[in-house]
């Protein structure tokens, strides 16, 4: 049966989809692939489609044969969409005045502002001229360590603690951070214990400062009551740096999408990751990455590190791997 008309299954999809997603991420412009109801002049159909996030969206007659997206692939539809993808991190030059700064706590808890001390040096497409800047994510829940010691450490995004390729055990992060007009060595709140970069992680753990005060809870959400798998069109919460706290929908745990870490990191590919959306509004946005992202029981599903730039789509790292590369448990004190 064509295609088109076919009703196809996500389990059916899926192997399909991991067998060319490479092949389809090779193309300029490509930026992600996933499973999502096919649209046809912009209205969802119902039916599920290999989904292709491009830049820009180009007639055939503008794009060169070799470059161009099959309308199916082993009878599955294919859809081409427009969108962007981009890390949720935010900065600011380090010579630059901070910002004005958000809520200071001082019990750390899930939910808000951290980054490291150390200065950066970035350049475009992740600044706009090449200089030092100083950078900014969330801090997303607390864990619990299993390598023997059971210590409570704080969890966020691999690019929010490391940021690039220069990065070591032990370097100082603060809250808030130095764009939110955190000093050093004033305001140091821990750091940095070990990080993961993977093709399902980007994740990493701080160390907090002897004495610290700490709460498993979110602002704004509250207790955490564990971790579990992410549900398609279950609602899900999360509290960031930069949105606050913001709803949406989980639409798909199978988006593969290619991000611009910079020259320190590179392009990296994250597999397998938690797509959610909205109807209106922004789910997240720079500065957001490293939130949990939290289902209606209090159980975290994903760590938020990416999003389109309108902000109506946010992705997250399924919880599980996450914790798995990371050897930690979610703590719910």
């Amino acid at each position: 049966m064509a295609g088109d008309t076919r009703a196809w299954r996500r389990d059916e999809i899926r192997p399909v989809k991991r067998r060319v997603e490479d092949a389809f991420l090779d193309l300029p412009g490509v930026v992600g692939v996933d499973i999502a109801q096919q649209r046809v002049a912009g209205l969802p159909t119902g039916r599920l489609a290999i989904s292709v996030s491009v830049l820009d969206k180009l007639p055939e007659n503008r794009v060169a044969a070799r470059n161009i997206l099959p309308r199916e692939v082993e009878g599955v539809p294919v859809d081409v969409v427009r969108d962007d993808v981009v890390a949720h991190t935010a900065l600011m030059r380090a010579d630059s005045a901070p910002e004005p700064p958000p809520e200071a706590y001082s019990t750390l808890v899930g939910g808000i502002s951290v980054g490291p001390c150390r200065p950066i040096r970035l350049g475009p497409p992740l600044a706009p001229e090449y200089g030092e800047y100083v950078t900014v994510g969330t801090l997303g829940v607390l864990v619990t360590d299993r390598l023997g010691s059971g210590e409570v450490l704080g969890l966020t995004s691999f690019h929010v603690a490391c940021v690039d390729d220069g990065w070591a055990i032990g370097d100082e992060l603060t809250h808030p951070s130095r764009v939110d007009g955190g000093r050093c060595p004033d305001d140091v709140c821990g750091s940095l214990a070990r990080g993961a970069l993977s093709s399902k992680v980007d994740a990493a753990l701080i160390r907090f400062r002897s004495g610290s005060a700490t709460e498993p809870a979110i602002v704004g959400i509250g207790p955490i009551t564990g971790h579990a798998a992410a549900r398609i069109g279950a609602p899900v919460r999360k509290r960031g740096r930069s949105t606050g706290l913001t709803a949406g929908v989980v639409v798909s745990v199978d988006a593969t999408v290619q991000l611009d870490y910079g020259a320190g990191l590179g392009v990296r590919r994250m597999r397998d990751q938690v797509r959610v959306e909205v109807a209106a509004g922004r789910f997240g946005d720079r500065g957001d990455s490293g939130a949990a992202v939290v289902d209606q029981s209090g159980r975290v599903i994903g760590l938020h590190f990416a999003g389109n730039q309108g902000g109506t789509v946010g992705y997250a790292n399924p919880i599980e791997p996450v914790l798995a590369e990371l050897f930690v448990d979610v703590c719910t004190g």
